[in-house]
């Protein structure tokens, strides 16, 4: 399975209007809201918060990885969602973020969780793959750079 094959256009927001880390995490989760795979909004964004509590989810160079293992989806679920002015995420490297792929899986699946974060954590270190995504203009245009940087990766099964 791909990330690609994950992350939908529809679930794609080109410039997100939030301006702090629990509203971003909000607004990526309400992509959801009418989708049949998420049972429970709340729960999921709530878990999304709590692992975030645990510890950043900013990752460094711009970009953060909010994710959680929850069973108020029914399968993986991922956003993607960007913004013109950097948020402070609480990124290890302390710079504010403004590249951010939400990632939630069941909690049954942690070594698929564990690959995806995996696969998510290497496009993203990729400086000319982030300057793409900074640049697109649509999401059909995210979607397409998603894919394109994943042919260089074999795979992901479980």
């Amino acid at each position: 399975m791909k990330l690609s094959d994950i992350l939908k256009k529809e679930h794609i927001i080109v410039e997100l209007k939030s301006k702090n880390k629990k509203e971003i995490i909000t607004e990526l989760a309400n992509l959801f809201r009418n989708d049949g795979r998420v049972k429970n909004l709340n729960e999921l964004i709530e878990a999304i918060k709590y692992r975030e509590s645990i510890m950043s989810t900013g990752i460094g160079k711009g970009f953060a990885i909010p994710h959680c293992k929850t069973n108020a989806i029914t399968e993986i679920v991922a956003a993607f969602g960007k913004t013109s002015e950097p948020v402070n995420f609480e990124a290890l490297d302390n710079k504010p973020c403004n590249l951010f792929f939400l990632l939630a899986c069941k909690e049954n699946l942690v070594g698929p969780h564990i690959k995806l974060l995996s696969r998510i954590s290497r496009m993203m270190n990729k400086e000319e793959f982030r300057d793409l995504l900074l640049h697109a203009k649509t999401s059909e245009e995210i979607h397409k750079i998603f894919k394109k940087e994943e042919e260089n990766y074999l795979d992901l099964e479980w």
